[in-house]
């Protein structure tokens, strides 16, 4: 199964997986709203446990171990597959097309290749070469436009616009400095006395 034809909720589950071996549970409270990943991009707990499912089945991920559970069922704890990380791998890679989606899918490509030490610069040149163009296109556009004659065209084509040249400018500054682009893999939990 290629990345493409998995979702991105299925390809973050398995980016954490991949990070180190995983329970469902606890992958969902990363992914809730307000945990490490659910910030960028979060995931109810059904969609988690449904894309474990999925990824099991894919052969992108495989139970490697059990862990007790204090007061319910022991839960499966699940690691990615040499087939599973290069599907990942594949999808950090890529750009994202369309700039509705920057906003979520670029910034949680990037956030994921941070935490698994993966080098952002190709992504974000990758990303900066499709935004370009794109405004340039928008601009061409914007020129063509009425702002009286159609001011919801011109109004949404400006948004765009500036979004798009926005996200160029978080990925010139993210360039421009190595210390932003150095992976940020998660803090362990220091144990006081």
């Amino acid at each position: 199964m290629a990345a493409a034809e998995l979702t991105a909720s299925e390809l973050t589950v398995l980016a954490l997986t991949a990070e180190k071996p995983i329970h469902g549970w606890a992958l969902a409270v990363k992914l809730a709203k307000g945990g490490e990943i659910g910030s960028v991009w979060s995931i109810g707990r059904p969609l988690v446990y449904h894309s474990l499912e999925r990824l099991e089945q894919e052969k992108l991920i495989k139970a490697v171990g059990l862990e007790r559970g204090d007061r319910g069922p022991h839960r499966v704890v699940y690691g990615a597959t040499p087939k599973g990380k290069a599907a990942l791998r594949a999808w950090l890679g890529r750009p994202v097309e369309h700039v509705r989606d920057i906003r979520s899918l670029f910034l949680l490509k990037v956030v994921l290749s941070q935490r698994a030490g993966i080098d952002v610069e190709p992504l974000l040149v990758a990303q900066r070469a499709v935004l370009v163009p794109f405004i340039a296109w928008l601009e061409a556009q914007l020129d063509d436009v009425d702002p009286i004659g159609s001011p919801g065209e011109a109004t949404v084509l400006y948004f765009r616009l500036e979004t798009a040249k926005t996200i160029v400018r978080f990925i010139d500054g993210m360039l421009d400095d190595p210390a932003k682009r150095r992976s940020r893999k998660p803090a362990a939990k220091s144990s006081r006395r």
